[in-house]
């Protein structure tokens, strides 16, 4: 057949109609491209317009410019202005604004399609930068204890005065409750020697994490992981935390009284005034289809959660929730209110009155510092509201770094330089302005209202060090940064307005967790180094004199030569730190795994015991009720005389 031109269209029209247009070719991926290309030259215009202002010094604005024009419409929408009105913030100011629940799932679905589309063009440039490289942790820490008066006993190492937590072992002054893979054990200790008298077992494909008890109820949480099925195939890995209550006023058969399922792994669990607060983290499936709710909705007690409980992102992307769920230990089987704040989840502090979830933002080129969201909700009587959020420089480095205190939000964080902290010189090339790093770590002081908006900070503290510990106690903070030396700093926080730097003790080593030890005295424990920071020489106890902050001394320290660290460095629970009791305990790695014990005195600190704790270095726990010390460990529990610490008793469950 003569191919004429009519007949070439109608081949061509023939083999185009059996063709699937890409994704990438559809007008709308076209039009998205060419928008992003006018992004693109107005960054470069900003960049020029910067570098011509600057004239060769640091442009302190730079990072939150490059921010708000990357975050545009289309990949990360900022959802509210800055304090200043949208005006250009100096570097490190507090950017703070109201928080937002969703209008509808279409909202939530189109964050996480953002997010899907900054992963794969960050995945893109990441790809072409390597192959352009390749070509040339407020109040006193204290102890759930007896207020009963009488010889009284300790219970969990908590975070905050009055907010109780769970953990993998408790007691209530006439009875132990220890976690033993699939049970939790009650053994009675009334007696002179301990028997278990109950059990609460699990049966199925599912873990305990922790529990908690208060009175005649115990709150175990455990995760399952139910198969479940959704227009895109089935889900057979996604977890869900569920926090079943018991009856154990007769502990030698408890009874079942209701559970709370959400969707997640557990996080974490508060109980204030009657009611548990359960939090779990849930990670959406950013490849999910819209018609997929089980892929990025959270569910609680098998239902979607509304929208309306949903607290959106400060820009419009996002991948994972922070779930809560509260009820009261009077009803457990009901819920009584509900919350999920949709970002990226993160470390989560809980005051006497609110919650805070702290996101972190790495730095990237457009960004100067890695960065933290802090999300604001109010709890009272098992009900969750948003209060506000607001962005931060820097990192925390625990949930000790930050405390509520009068209403008033401090934390202390890392700041390390990122991509757009740097000088930059006039370039007559459009896309090619130069840079110089500035790569050297500060720390900054921020204190924050209500509202989460800033009232002072202070910067540039300890340059090229970082924060390894932190500790706030009334109108005083004090932090622990290391490199070569250990400086303690101690800060007046009297003035929220007007923080103060009173003093900087300096000496070899440092301190990883911090405890108030009676008046006037801080406990530290971290580790000892020699003078050049390089070598390590052991565990150290430190006791610091802060009865005049101006002039924090070291006036005694310990120790362990050989151990190279403890478990009081990430997981404060396994410390024992009681100054009424004068006992000091906690797990440290050397050749063997330790338990030791220690008091403290005018002579200093004292060892009262060491026992090898062989292969359960992640969950020991100790106790003391009345004049028994016990030592919890896997499923062996042992009890001591609390003033000789002679061995008494021991079971294995």
């Amino acid at each position: 057949m003569e191919m004429d031109g009519k007949n070439i269209k109608k081949l061509i029209d023939e083999q185009t109609d059996k063709l699937e247009v890409p994704a990438s070719l559809q007008p709308e991926a076209v039009v998205e491209r060419l928008e992003e290309k006018a992004k693109k030259k107005r960054r470069s215009y900003y960049k020029k317009a910067a570098a011509f202002a600057a004239c060769g010094v640091v442009v302190l604005g730079i990072g939150a410019v490059g921010m708000w024009n990357r975050l545009s419409p289309d990949d990360g929408e900022t959802l509210y202005k800055t304090a200043d009105k949208g005006e250009k913030t100096e570097s490190g100011e507090v950017t703070a604004g109201r928080i937002d629940t969703a209008e509808d799932f279409d909202q939530i679905y189109g964050f996480i399609k953002a997010e899907r589309d900054a992963q794969e063009k960050d995945a893109a440039a990441y790809g072409a930068e390597k192959n352009a490289v390749s070509d040339t942790a407020s109040s006193a820490q204290t102890m759930e204890a007896d207020s009963t008066g009488g010889a009284g006993y300790s219970n969990t190492n908590i975070r905050q005065d009055g907010v109780g937590e769970g953990d993998i072992a408790k007691t209530d002054g006439e009875r132990l409750y220890i976690l033993n893979n699939q049970t939790i054990e009650i053994v009675g200790i009334e007696q002179e020697t301990m028997e278990k008298i109950g059990e609460i077992p699990l049966n199925g494909e599912v873990h305990f994490s922790e529990f908690f008890v208060e009175g005649d109820r115990l709150v175990a949480v455990y995760g399952e992981y139910p198969e479940e099925t959704g227009p895109t195939g089935s889900y057979p890995y996604r977890e869900y935390t569920t926090a079943e209550t018991f009856d154990i006023s007769d502990p030698e058969n408890p009874v079942s009284l209701g559970k709370i399922t959400q969707s997640g792994s557990y996080h974490t669990m508060r109980i204030v005034d009657g009611y548990v607060y359960l939090f779990s983290d849930f990670r959406a499936d950013i490849s999910v289809l819209r018609t997929d709710l089980s892929g990025y909705i959270p569910t609680i007690q098998g239902e979607y959660m509304d929208s309306s409980n949903i607290v959106i992102p400060p820009v419009k992307r996002g991948s994972s929730y922070t779930v809560i769920t509260s009820f009261s230990l009077q009803d457990p089987g009901e819920e009584t209110d509900s919350k999920a704040v949709f970002g990226t989840a993160g470390l989560c502090y809980v005051s006497g009155k609110n919650i805070y979830i702290c996101e972190t933002e790495y730095a990237s080129k457009e960004t100067e510092t890695d960065a933290t969201w802090i999300r604001k909700l109010s709890y009272e009587n098992g009900e969750l509201k948003a209060v506000a959020q607001a962005k931060v420089q820097g990192v925390l480095n625990d949930s000790f770094s930050i405390d509520e205190y009068e209403g008033n939000l401090r934390l202390v964080t890392t700041v390390t330089p990122g991509f757009g902290n740097s000088v930059m010189p006039i370039s007559q090339e459009e896309d090619s302005v130069q840079t110089t790093e500035k790569t050297v770590t500060t720390n900054t002081l921020y204190v924050l209202d209500d509202k989460l908006k800033e009232l002072s900070r202070i910067e540039e503290l300890a340059p090229d060090e970082s924060i390894y510990s932190a500790r706030f106690i009334g109108n005083t903070g004090y932090f622990v940064t290391f490199r070569q030396m250990d400086p303690l700093f101690s800060v007046d926080l009297s003035d929220p307005k007007k923080p103060e730097i009173l003093g900087a003790l300096k000496i070899p080593g440092f301190s990883e967790y911090l405890h108030p030890y009676g008046d006037g005295l801080l406990l530290g424990i971290g580790m000892d180094t020699d003078p050049t920071g390089m070598t390590t020489n052991g565990v150290k106890l430190s006791m610091f004199d802060v009865s005049d902050p101006k002039d924090v001394r070291e006036i005694q320290k310990y120790v362990i030569e050989g151990a190279y660290s403890t478990d009081a460095a990430y997981n404060y629970k396994v410390v024992l730190a009681d100054p009424e009791k004068n006992l000091i305990g906690f797990t440290v790695n050397a050749e063997t795994i330790s338990y030791y014990v220690f008091s403290y005195g005018e002579d200093g600190f004292t060892c009262l015991m060491q026992r090898d704790m062989t292969g359960y270095a992640t969950n020991v726990r100790a106790f003391y009720v009345g004049d028994r010390f016990y030592l919890i460990a896997g499923n062996t529990v042992e009890a001591y005389d609390v003033h000789t610490f002679e061995k008494l008793d021991d079971i294995v469950l």
